[in-house]
């Protein structure tokens, strides 16, 4: 969401936390009760005009659809958002339309040929979706990094505007309050949260203002490409925290605005110091169980033209493997250069919080955590 006003792209940590990297001996996030009916979870806020009052499987096929309603369910049926036009994802992010893996929800359908790889994990907080492919299918731009999509955005009224999700992994269709999707040319990521906890509200773990450091670092899990797997796993770190010697530090995106005041001043806003390393990656990688695999997805849709509509007669199920193949680059979904979401350290901010701890992760610590979050996200 800071695409437009980003200056630097460079992201730190403490220099303590520079040479973490993702790993599966990490200490495990102990994030409490789980609790599917928190504030935060259940959406208050309106779902858009461009949506149908409930997500529906079925509907007519439209690929110039400006409904925004995405629904994530299961490895075969899940949403995105995307370009409407092909324009590069950081001019459009307020505009963005959904397409899904099946027919549904008035919205766009991603064709078959499009995906290489979908990994699809539930958790006791959020249900996630990673998904490689040539994305250039739904209209997103060749080579472009793309950008992070959440129900907030610069205005409040979310990237896109009116736009909203909802699950059934619950046994029913829910719609969430928090989410983010970080889209790319090669990969896609989405996180839904379903449930919170005093240690991990939603707000914490759909943590939506770091943009630039794409979806392994914000989202980790598995990346492999063609493979096609649901698992079930443990709830990650929410991104950006780190635990290190005890303590926990919390890590904040740099980056440097102009913004205009109601009275038409201009004004610089910084957030963080440039005078730090960034970490190589996400604290840890959850572990995961459970895993069931099929060869693909698919919806019976070879190809799609633009601006064509049709009613839906199929389905999506597991078909044989797909031949198209395209490979990830390192750092895909960040919304400025890919260098800010490399694996290696650069020049970035040192806005973080230091909380000591015997073990775990403190209540104390973040709820220190979400307030500076919240606090950097209302100055956008």
């Amino acid at each position: 969401m800071f695409t437009k006003s980003l200056v630097a792209a460079g992201a730190s940590l403490l220099a303590a936390v520079s040479s973490v990297s993702a790993a599966d001996s990490a200490a495990s996030f102990s994030y409490g009760t789980p609790n599917p009916t928190r504030a935060g979870v259940v959406a208050t806020s309106t779902n858009g005009p461009t949506n149908p009052d409930s997500p529906k499987l079925g509907t007519a096929i439209n690929q110039t659809s400006v409904a925004r309603l995405l629904s994530v369910n299961s490895i075969d049926d899940w949403c995105t958002f995307a370009s409407p036009n092909g324009e590069s994802i950081a001019d459009v992010e307020g505009e963005v339309v959904a397409y899904c893996t099946q027919a549904r929800n008035n919205a766009r359908v991603i064709p078959d040929g499009t995906l290489t790889a979908v990994h699809f994990i539930t958790t006791p907080l959020y249900v996630q979706v990673m998904a490689l492919g040539d994305f250039t299918k739904i209209g997103l731009q060749a080579g472009d990094e793309g950008g992070e999509l959440d129900p907030h955005g610069a205005t409040g009224l979310g990237n896109p505007v009116g736009g909203n999700v909802t699950s059934n992994i619950s046994g029913s269709d829910v719609f969430y309050e928090e989410w983010m999707n970080y889209v790319a040319y090669n990969e896609i990521c989405i996180r839904i949260c379903i449930a919170g906890t005093s240690i991990a509200p939603t707000a914490l773990e759909c943590q939506h203002t770091l943009d630039e450091m794409g979806c392994e670092w914000v989202m980790p899990g598995s990346y492999t490409d063609n493979v096609f797997e649901s698992c079930d796993a443990d709830a990650a770190w929410p991104p950006g925290l780190f635990s290190v010697d005890g303590s926990t530090s919390t890590f904040q995106q740099y980056y440097s605005s102009v913004y205009t005041d109601g009275n038409g001043g201009k004004h610089t806003f910084v957030n963080g110091s440039p005078d730090q390393s960034t970490p190589a990656a996400a604290y840890s990688k959850p572990s995961s169980s459970s895993c069931t695999t099929i060869s693909t997805i698919s919806n019976g849709i070879a190809s799609l033209v633009s601006g064509s509509s049709s009613s839906s007669s199929s389905s999506s199920s597991a078909s044989s493997s797909m031949s198209t193949s395209t490979s990830k680059a390192a750092g895909a979904a960040s919304s400025g250069s890919s260098a800010a979401a490399s694996a290696t350290a650069s020049a970035g901010s040192a806005a973080s919080s230091s909380t000591s701890g015997a073990s775990g992760l403190a209540v104390g610590a973040l709820a220190a955590s979400v307030a500076g979050l919240i606090a950097a996200a209302a100055m956008l």
